[in-house]
């Protein structure tokens, strides 16, 4: 036996104090799962009692009762159309985190690109998504093309702003060391500035995660009969506000769903200290 397990058996209040650590620990985590559901529930209540109570139109706004029936009926329709949706949000994502990983990492070691570009894409993003998507439609055509480009580039800035920050936020301390230890380029950023990031780095792809079923919704506004985005224009368009609504949920449940993962990722990789915020 240790000589710390020993200390413990010999020590009840030091067992009771971990004992009461690890229910206090038990009880945070039960709270963190019943608390969200209280509040949907909650949600849902006043939803029905507002449209049950002031007698709204069922073609203004339905019950949650009848759009979960239509989520039921519709199923298959609704997952299909969100396969498309998630296809390119997907694909956007990945090419959007790509390009600005890249760009980051360039940024970071040449200076002058970050100077003389940076400016060009803080330009670009202040274009509103709905006006790039009909531009990226002329430009690539009625394909998948334009809505993965739509959800790229809705991800690309917010990753490059927070991968630069992170790669510059390396301890002077250790980045000293490294370079008295005759590190590489390479293994400084590999060993240090990369490890520094990755909070900064997940921090945006959380975000990307649901900007860019967003972004993918936007493009199929403009050119798709396919998709959440293409289904919503045409529920409105036939006053199927039934149909509206269980769309709306079927897309923001795929965007929580891909941000739920985004964040087991999150923990699996960053184990050494709590994440940064953005």
């Amino acid at each position: 036996m240790t000589l710390a397990a020993s200390s413990s058996a010999a020590d009840p209040g030091l067992l009771a104090a971990q004992a009461r650590h690890a229910a206090a620990k038990r009880r945070a985590a039960l709270r963190r799962r019943i608390l969200p559901l209280v509040g949907l529930l909650a949600l849902l209540a006043i939803w029905a009692g507002l449209v049950h109570g002031l007698d709204v139109k069922p073609f203004v706004a339905p019950s949650p009762v009848v759009v979960v029936q239509t989520l039921i009926a519709k199923f298959g329709m609704l997952m299909s159309n969100l396969a498309w949706t998630a296809t390119e949000a997907l694909l956007g994502f990945l090419l959007g985190n790509l390009v600005a990983i890249i760009g980051a990492t360039l940024f970071v070691h040449f200076k002058s690109l970050e100077e003389t570009f940076f400016p060009i894409v803080v330009l670009i993003n202040t274009i509103p998504v709905v006006a790039k998507a009909p531009i990226l439609v002329l430009l690539l055509g009625n394909g998948i093309e334009p809505k993965i480009a739509v959800a790229a580039l809705i991800c690309f800035f917010p990753t490059l702003v927070n991968m630069v920050r992170g790669l510059e936020a390396v301890n002077p301390q250790a980045l000293e060391l490294m370079r008295v230890l005759s590190a590489s380029r390479s293994e400084v950023f590999w060993k240090l500035r990369l490890q520094t990031a990755l909070p900064y780095l997940f921090s945006a792809l959380k975000i990307s995660a649901s900007t860019a079923t967003i972004g993918a919704i936007v493009g199929e506004w403009v050119s798709t009969t396919n998709g959440i985005g293409a289904l919503i224009v045409q529920a409105m368009y036939a006053f199927d506000s039934a149909l509206l609504y269980a769309t709306v949920l079927v897309g923001s449940g795929f965007a929580f769903c891909f941000f739920l993962a985004i964040s087991a990722a999150e923990r699996f990789v960053i184990r050494w200290h709590a994440p940064a915020a953005t």
